[in-house]
């Protein structure tokens, strides 16, 4: 299969894949594509939030086909770092990283993020506002969209290491060491 100049981003929420696809995308001078962002304009319209959306998906099987189709267009370009659990299945010429981080770490970071970040407040429910809370999110979350992916598409885990050609605990660096990391990398599959 031939290789795309391409980086798909998965990861555990809160693991800092936006973050990360930004500062790559900066550093590469590459298009910065989000899932989660497509994500939140579709709950948006809806009215609803994340967790809400994802338990609508299941009986729903629009909302996937809409962000399926975003991400088959994404892979079409050269150039772009996307930030997409699924992109390393609907883009496999990728160059694929999940960016892997322990829950608990994750609800800190998320609760934390959201006193700044416009997309997490926006997230705001009884929900989002405790550690607690978001960890029962996550893992709802979580639960539905691996439920949502194994009918779909046959994933039964997409977190399965398997799927990836680069996998970065982000509790052990920094934010410039793992986007050191994914280029480092990236250029030597790149050249391979």
């Amino acid at each position: 299969m031939e290789k795309k100049k391409i980086i798909t981003l998965a990861g555990s929420l809160g693991s800092g894949k936006s973050s990360t696809a930004k500062r790559l995308a900066d550093i590469l001078n590459y298009e910065h594509y989000s899932t989660g962002d497509f994500m939140r304009s579709i709950a948006d319209e809806k009215g609803v939030s994340l967790v809400e959306l994802s338990l609508l998906a299941e009986n729903d099987r629009s909302i996937d086909e809409e962000l399926d189709n975003k991400n088959k267009e994404v892979g079409k370009k050269e150039n772009v770092i996307i930030d997409s659990r699924l992109g390393f299945y609907f883009i496999p010429q990728s160059f694929k990283v999940f960016l892997k981080l322990d829950p608990k770490i994750s609800a800190e970071r998320i609760l934390k993020d959201k006193q700044t970040n416009k997309n997490r407040q926006n997230e705001a429910s009884q929900d989002f506002d405790t550690e607690e809370g978001i960890m029962k999110s996550i893992k709802t979350r979580q639960e539905s969209e691996r439920k949502r992916y194994q009918e779909l598409y046959g994933i039964w885990d997409y977190t399965d290491p398997r799927n990836f050609d680069l996998i970065i605990d982000t509790s052990l660096l920094p934010l410039e060491g793992v986007v050191d990391k994914i280029i480092e990398e990236y250029n030597n599959w790149l050249k391979g």
